[in-house]
């Protein structure tokens, strides 16, 4: 049985040029209605797939509520852009959006600048197995204007055709996921309301020839200023928001922003080919960032075994991206690859505190500097057990309280690894049993291996696996965390340096004898003063005007 609801809700569905208004005055019994463009007809009852309406007009007068079904017919394609405000689902019976019948997911589409879907103050909607693409507009917007939103859920959903070519700034993501050119939007930045999203989940759907992906926003404080300062913050957030198996591909921006959340989960995702836009003008000036998925003031949340490769925007264009006031967030099981940079996490306000990157596998990040944190630092960072292969600059600046272990880091031919005197004269921290290789230990770390890790060598991930003769192998710090698999998902059975933390594996692999190494100390310390002076000589060209 459905509840009555209390208040007059309405929605507006637009297609084409034409509007109907939906009042949901709540019915005693399910309804499940089906729309069919290739042969229904609005004059049939719309209540079975032969007696199915041609198009959205035949929700005119129509109640809405708990328990019904909204399904358009597999191979069809419907102009909407439907607005749905108050409707509620119940957790046992959500009010879905779907799909029936044979072929492909049947496309719903607007040609207007605005959402195929809006939200606003709905739970327990359920949109599934259907295609949404807008090439003027966005794709679903949920939002919060005088009660919290729960239990939304968007499953096996392909967005495709949104806009996606060059802009010169950042997307306006404050007004729904037209202007921000995204599949999914949450709120926005600035929120309209103090009234969280929470128990969203997005699973198994595609994001792919559009310039962003699912942009989650909670609020930040009375006034809605993200840009407050610290002692100004009064943040709501969303909880329980998950997002799981989903792909990203072919974009101009971003795949996932968790921004004001607390226990938000990414997991088993892929970004490949995300953040395309190079946000650089003609003189090579940055004019904007973007970055595949990462934190915005949130709080106990992680990112998860998801694959990210191929950004290419100069600004950022990394994989690990803690930003503004983010604390207790991790990054974990992340392969990344072919990126700008691995990491460069953003504290714009006070140091953030007790985020972690473990386990994670970055290969060929190195079109930039990577630095473990900037702005106002990473305080209590625990960065371990990470494999970065053939990065460009690494850079250990901005923290304190922070743990750096059982890595191993090996820049391209000519990059080094650098440090800050000062933060560590003061920050406390601890740098214990990492490796580095094609260049010199940074002077924060010089108690630290230097050696070839001996990698079993081959194709993909499974070539950064340490084999049996490896020198790494029993030689990490023991760290009391809880986790009990590597990245590779095996049972972790040895404490080594690294991502990989079995007993090794076969074949045996080239390793160094003391005179190749000597050799190529003599050379790692002659690339660093030829970097030494190239920097030198920027600055002072700098300094004179010298292009």
């Amino acid at each position: 049985m459905k509840k009555i609801l209390s208040v007059f809700l309405a929605a507006v569905i637009v297609f084409s040029t034409m509007a109907f208004t939906l009042p949901f005055a709540g019915a005693l019994t399910a309804n499940t209605y089906y729309i069919d463009s290739l042969e229904g007809d609005n004059s049939n009852s719309g209540n079975t797939p032969e007696e199915a309406w041609k198009d959205l007009g035949g929700f005119t007068n129509e109640s809405l509520g708990a328990g019904d079904k909204v399904l358009f017919r597999s191979g069809g394609t419907y102009d909407c852009a439907v607005t749905l405000s108050g409707l509620k689902g119940t957790k046992d019976a959500p009010f879905v959006i779907s799909s029936y019948g044979e072929g492909d997911r049947p496309i719903l589409k607007t040609e207007l600048h605005e959402e195929v879907f809006t939200f606003i103050d709905c739970s327990y909607i359920t949109v599934s197995d259907v295609q949404i693409t807008a090439p003027n507009g966005g794709g679903i917007w949920i939002d919060t204007i005088n009660e919290e939103s729960v239990g939304m859920t968007i499953e096996n959903v392909y967005f495709f055709g949104l806009p996606n070519g060059k802009v010169t700034g950042r997307d306006d993501m404050s007004r729904g996921a037209a202007p921000a050119r995204a599949a999914v939007v949450v709120k926005g930045l600035p929120a309209n309301s103090r009234y969280p999203v929470n128990d969203l989940t997005i699973t198994g759907c595609e994001v792919y020839d559009s310039a962003n992906g699912f942009l989650i926003w909670g609020s930040w404080n009375d006034e809605q200023n993200p840009w407050c300062d610290d002692d100004e913050k009064d943040p709501i957030y969303n909880e329980g928001v998950l997002i799981s198996d989903c792909y990203f591909h072919e974009m101009d921006a971003e795949a996932v922003i968790i921004g004001i959340c607390d226990g938000a989960l990414v997991t088993h995702c892929r970004a490949i080919n995300t953040c395309q836009g190079e946000g650089v003008d003609e003189n090579g000036e940055i004019l904007y960032f973007t970055a595949a998925m990462w934190f915005w003031g949130s709080e106990n949340s992680t990112i998860q075994y998801c694959e990210i490769a191929g950004q290419k925007n100069i600004g950022d264009g990394m994989t690990v991206d803690f930003d503004s006031g983010t604390n207790n967030c991790t990054y974990q099981y992340i392969y990344s690859h072919d990126n700008q940079r691995f990491v460069v996490n953003n504290a714009k306000d006070d140091p953030q505190k007790n985020n972690t990157v473990r386990y994670c596998l970055s290969v060929n990040d190195n079109k930039g500097r990577s630095s473990i944190a900037s702005g106002n630092g990473e305080d209590g960072l625990k960065f371990y057990n990470n494999t970065i292969v053939n990065c460009g600059e690494f850079q250990f600046y901005h923290l304190s309280n922070s743990l750096i272990a059982n890595n191993i880091i090996i820049p391209m031919v000519g990059e080094v690894i650098n440090f800050d005197i000062e933060d560590e004269f003061y920050g406390k921290n601890t740098y214990k049993n990492n490796c580095y290789y094609n260049t010199l230990n940074p002077g924060c770390d010089l108690l630290s291996m230097n050696t070839l890790p001996a990698f079993v060598g081959g194709e993909g991930t499974e070539a950064y696996k340490l084999a049996v003769n490896s020198p790494l192998l029993g030689k990490g710090m023991e760290i009391d965390d809880g986790v009990l698999y590597d990245f590779y998902g095996n049972e972790i059975t040895s404490t080594n340096i690294g991502c990989y933390m079995g007993q090794g594996e076969e074949p045996e692999a080239e390793t160094e004898n003391c005179f190749i190494k000597f050799f190529r100390m003599i050379k790692n310390l002659f690339d660093r003063i030829m970097h030494e002076l190239k920097v030198i000589e920027r600055e002072l060209k700098e300094k004179l005007g010298i292009e």
